[in-house]
């Protein structure tokens, strides 16, 4: 039974190494000035902006055009989450793999390993 825990443990580090590595690309990819200025500046911040001043153009107020911008906000608020998703599943691999390599520790010292 020991030697299934410590296998599932490894099977555990590795998958939380694949989200520590995700969240580390999109942390460098979101200090990347490129980045910055099309999606973090353009996109989530100028973008929305235009979008919500739309909505209360006068020549928008018809039912196809207002679910278009609404669509349109939504994805918007639909990366925003992916890209915070992202960065949570990174922080909390993170500490299930320090969590993880303490256990792994504990075995060695108790002679389960």
């Amino acid at each position: 039974m020991q030697q299934e825990d410590f296998e599932e443990i490894e099977i555990d580090i590795k998958a939380a190494q694949e989200l520590v590595k995700k969240g580390d690309a999109l942390d460098r990819l979101s200090n990347n000035q490129d980045f910055r200025d099309i999606i973090s500046q353009g996109y989530f911040q100028d973008e929305a902006v235009r979008l919500v001043h739309l909505k209360c153009a006068p020549s928008m107020q018809n039912l196809p055009m207002q679910a278009s911008v609404l669509t349109c906000i939504d994805g918007i608020g639909n990366l925003s989450q992916y890209f915070s998703k992202i960065i949570t599943q990174a922080e909390m691999a993170r500490a299930s793999i320090l969590d993880s390599q303490d256990t792994l520790s504990e075995m060695a010292e108790e002679g389960i390993l």
